[in-house]
């Protein structure tokens, strides 16, 4: 187990023992983040990190995640920060060799800047979406009822997955599964925070790549 690292026993706050929930301290990669990649996802993640047994983690993070980004947008600031729904630390890894999924919310001025380094392309998905050897940023609006006002004002997500030490190649191929891994969350959060017409979001994931501007 990577130093540092603290297991969480229990599910905490509970009436009573035997209502807590038991878990294994390292899980795979379908039951990690209380299933969050269950499924074909799975098997992409385990892909892309190269890893297949990762630090047990609770399925809170996107429930915590929705409440700072609803409390970040009541806050009436351009830019607040968010949460992290996933993070994905492998069996024996070192710190600093985990992966995460995380959202926050943007400032408008950070989708004007067309210029990209550190060998990142955009993608056409959503308002903005880009991706990289190690990981994909996507971002996009939720109009829901649930953030009053966003209606006139939407609330502006970015979301950030980066995939942690890995040495897996950087193909069309895995940066692709890259943007698929994060649209599948991204997709899930959209549903939670109840936001109209999938925050704009297709069903399957858009991976058309295009042309970046030459800095």
């Amino acid at each position: 187990m990577a130093a540092g690292l603290v297991v969480a026993l229990g599910a905490g706050g509970v009436a009573c023992a035997s209502d807590e929930e038991e878990h294994a301290d390292f899980v795979g990669a379908g039951e990690v983040c209380g299933g969050l990649f269950a499924g074909p996802l799975a098997k992409m993640v385990e892909k892309v990190t190269e890893e297949e047994i990762f630090f047990w983690r609770d399925a809170k993070g996107m429930e915590r995640t929705v409440a700072a980004l609803k409390k970040g947008y009541g806050s009436g600031r351009p830019w607040a920060s968010g949460g992290d729904v996933c993070e994905l630390v492998p069996k024996g890894g070192r710190l600093g060799d985990d992966g995460k999924i995380g959202y926050s919310i943007y400032d408008p001025k950070d989708v004007e800047d067309e210029r990209l380094s550190d060998g990142s392309e955009f993608y056409t998905m959503g308002v903005r979406s880009s991706v990289r050897r190690g990981g994909a940023n996507l971002y996009f609006e939720c109009v829901s009822s649930q953030l009053k006002g966003s209606d006139k004002t939407p609330l502006r997500i970015q979301g950030g997955f980066g995939r942690g030490e890995s040495d897996a190649p950087d193909t069309r191929e895995y940066r692709n599964l890259n943007m698929t891994i994060l649209h599948a969350v991204s997709l899930k959060l959209v549903k939670e925070l109840g936001c109209e017409n999938n925050g704009g979001l297709p069903k399957a994931p858009v991976l058309t790549p295009k042309q970046p501007l030459r800095q």
